[in-house]
């Protein structure tokens, strides 16, 4: 029996050291803490990133995202930027599951909390701006990283990527180099009857919406948006656009992307059907990587909340008949991870 172990344990300690050099990820957790990007109107991020400490489940309102506040930045070397934007009226925790996993992977992750278009304040609606300052948030943001002291230097060039669920959506795919033109969206909500959500929303009546849904500005030709968007960001090199509101986008500025993307729809979304939003998309961008999500509703790609939040939208917290948020979205941050582990290999 001695000699069993004698023989064993230091097998069994050199297989870990190699799982340990193999997968480094696994020994990391989630630290969490939160910034404030000043400005006109000042920005508030959530920053995810790799930390030795133990993360716990730390309720925050509606979320119980599992992080390690205030913790010390793991030494180990970044994968990379991942800047993640949420939906209309949201936070930066509507995506807090998927935040904490890529931390956990080796990336440092910024969850914007936009200024003017979140569950508090939503003036950024009706001002006739918010087609360019949405996306130009996520840009001051990544200027702010970039020159940190802490961070900037532990960012690795050409390895910065986006992620935007619903009017996030349109967000990052503004970044990748997508042109909105306001008169499409006007076009489109004459000329359909079956994308009501949308267009409701598009009217500028949203109301107290408080989650995912559609930016409801852009639809009208307000002087000041009454003409052609573009606010590229060259420094993203891969985006990930989860039900984006997308029918606002020329089919020639989505021809000319040349970022990978991937574009994930919800297969009962009545607020921004995927046949008119990321299936635009995938119809004019070569080389989109594209999926639907059977069974599942609009806020399907939000991590799940504790209590209702009721919106323009519906309630964000409520999934259709026999869908299963809380098991697919770890499926869903595979997902995202995979994508941009594959583009930095």
């Amino acid at each position: 029996m001695n000699l069993f172990r004698t023989v064993v344990q230091p097998a069994a300690l050199i297989t870990a050291a190699l799982l340990s050099l193999a997968e480094p990820a696994q020994a990391q957790h989630a630290g969490y803490r939160t910034l404030t990007i000043a400005g006109d109107t000042p920005t508030t991020v959530a920053l995810f990133y790799p930390t030795a400490v133990a993360d716990r489940v730390v309720p925050m309102g509606p979320w119980l995202p599992m992080v390690a506040p205030g913790a010390p930045a793991s030494d180990a070397r970044l994968k990379g930027l991942i800047l993640i934007s949420h939906g209309t009226g949201g936070t930066e925790l509507n995506h807090h599951n998927l935040g904490t996993r890529l931390a956990r992977d080796g990336y440092l992750v910024a969850a914007v909390r936009h200024a003017g278009d979140n569950w508090q304040d939503r003036s950024l609606v009706t001002s006739g701006r918010y087609l360019s300052e949405r996306p130009q948030q996520l840009t001051r943001v990544l200027d702010a990283l970039l020159a940190s002291p802490e961070w900037g230097a532990r960012i690795p060039a050409g390895r910065i990527g986006a992620v935007g669920h619903s009017a996030g959506g349109y967000s990052v795919l503004a970044l990748a180099g997508a042109q909105a033109d306001p008169q499409r969206s006007a076009q489109h909500c004459r000329t359909v009857q079956d994308d009501p959500g949308y267009c409701t929303l598009a009217k500028g009546s949203a109301g107290t919406e408080s989650s995912g849904g559609q930016a409801a500005s852009g639809a009208s030709a307000s002087a000041p948006q009454a003409r052609i968007v573009s606010v590229p960001d060259r420094r993203i090199g891969a985006v990930v656009a989860l039900a984006p509101m997308a029918v606002v986008f020329t089919p020639e500025s989505l021809a000319a992307i040349t970022v990978p993307v991937r574009v994930i729809m919800a297969e009962q979304d009545v607020v921004l059907p995927g046949k008119y939003h990321g299936g635009h998309v995938v119809a004019n961008l070569r080389g989109a990587r594209a999926s639907t999500v059977a069974g599942a509703g609009h806020f399907a790609f939000m991590a799940q909340p504790t209590f209702p939040l009721p919106s323009a939208a519906g309630d964000a917290a409520a999934n259709p008949p026999g869908f299963d948020r809380l098991a697919f979205l770890p499926t869903l941050d595979d997902q995202v991870a995979e994508f941009f582990a594959e583009q930095w290999r």
